[in-house]
């Protein structure tokens, strides 16, 4: 009998196929995986599909933003709305990947640990790559992308330890360097340095 799991809520069906809609949450019948680990290498073109659309997301935003500067704002339109489709087929591949979304307290912890080990494990090596091949350019870029990863791990164990006591905090990111600010973002950003223009308020 195969079992299948909701994305949603995280029920467990058994049966050849999965329900209809989930009889905990109401989920459609698309919501649910099969509940069986993926081969090597499934998952491997699962990974690629993933970068893929997330990449064509923000490519699109990017193309938009490009049109709308040029004064084309229909194809503005287009690309915003192409973006959001490859959102939904990055959201759609990420199910398989991670499973279900947990409670935001479990979702608060992975990203923690998802934020520490790009700061500890990926951007390291990065970086050591990007100096070897004399690109200090891209070097620094990878650096200001890992200090802004560590600021991310302590939001998100700042919101972990106020979990209890819901806060009422403004976000501020910078469109430079992507760091973050609780409350009112200060004259530069501390990372890049790049002035208050280019800090975008989150709502």
């Amino acid at each position: 009998m195969k079992k299948w799991k909701c994305t949603v809520c995280g029920y467990i069906h058994e049966g050849d196929k999965p329900p209809l809609k989930c009889p905990q949450c109401g989920a459609d019948m698309y919501q649910f995986i099969l509940y069986e680990a993926l081969t090597k290498e499934l998952e491997q073109g699962l990974k690629r599909a993933f970068a893929g659309e997330s990449q064509a997301y923000v490519r699109n935003q990017a193309y938009a933003a490009k049109a709308e500067a040029e004064g084309y704002p229909q194809v503005a339109a287009l690309f915003k709305a192409v973006a959001e489709a490859e959102r939904v087929h990055a959201s759609e591949y990420l199910k398989f990947l991670e499973g279900v979304v947990g409670s935001t307290e479990e979702n608060l912890r992975r990203a923690f640990e998802n934020e520490i080990m790009a700061k500890e494990e990926a951007y390291p090596e990065l970086i050591k790559q990007a100096f070897a091949a004399k690109r200090d350019d891209l070097a620094w870029s990878y650096i200001r992308s890992r200090d802004v990863e560590e600021r991310h791990a302590a939001l998100y164990k700042s919101a972990l330890s106020a979990l209890a006591g819901e806060r009422d905090i403004s976000y501020h990111v910078c469109q430079v360097c992507g760091y973050v600010f609780e409350g009112e973002p200060p004259d530069a950003c501390p990372v890049c340095k790049s002035g208050r223009d280019k800090i975008k308020a989150i709502k």
